[in-house]
């Protein structure tokens, strides 16, 4: 196993067998101490919240499994805080998909003139760049085209997944009583095929119960209940 990137929140190791190995770790994002999943430096530590994190990854991922979307998952250890995915690379310096159900957060902030808040969007895509020191920008299809980031083909395999998982993670979240608004994906290429990568944890979508917002680690043990 060799050492291939420590990030903020998993470190990332090559596997023998050509596949990568995630280490979920302690570190949240965060500023002064607080956690704030949408933050882009880690704040502090939180002990367990690593292997909850990886328990609603393999929860969710399981549940695409059954529904025959393929993503980068392969298998799980919950006693290490690992998890084994099939390689991929990612489009640029990575990229990220937000799927929105309901106006708020960032959309409401930038929309609000046109919109109230919690209006329905059925299912809106949108792109953003991860780029920490330019405030992860959103950027368009023909944006991406431009800059050599992503093909169209691959932009409208990417938009259709990111739709259909979300419809599928809404429907599972609604079995529990829960309303999800909003929701962040990674995507990359393995091969020439277009897969979801990363994890699916309570810190990267926004959910509501009884017509309030319900905190990550509150919603982390509401889905595993």
């Amino acid at each position: 196993m060799k050492d291939v990137y420590k990030g903020k929140t998993k470190d990332v190791f090559a596997l023998d067998n050509g596949n990568y190995l995630l280490k979920f770790k302690d570190d949240v994002t965060g500023n002064d101490g607080v956690f704030d999943p949408g933050a882009n430096t880690v704040g502090l530590s939180i002990a367990g919240i690593g292997r909850a994190n990886l328990e609603v990854s393999i929860y969710f991922f399981e549940i695409l499994k059954k529904a025959g979307v393929k993503t980068h998952y392969v298998s799980a250890n919950l006693e290490d805080t690992t998890m084994e995915v099939l390689p991929a690379t990612n489009f640029g310096q990575g990229l990220e998909v937000i799927c929105r159900n309901r106006a708020v957060g960032s959309f409401l902030r930038r929309y609000g003139a046109y919109i109230q808040e919690g209006a329905p969007l059925d299912s809106y895509v949108e792109m953003t760049l991860k780029d920490d020191d330019r405030g992860d920008p959103l950027i368009t299809c023909e944006g991406l085209v431009a800059l050599g980031i992503m093909t169209k083909e691959q932009f409208e395999s990417t938009k259709a997944q990111t739709q259909k998982i979300n419809g599928i993670i809404t429907d599972a979240l609604k079995e529990k009583g829960l309303d999800l608004y909003d929701i962040k994906f990674e995507f990359g290429y393995h091969g020439s095929e277009v897969i979801l990568i990363d994890e699916i944890a309570s810190g990267n979508m926004r959910v509501y119960k009884d017509g309030k917002i319900v905190a990550p680690m509150d919603l982390t043990k509401l889905i595993l209940a």
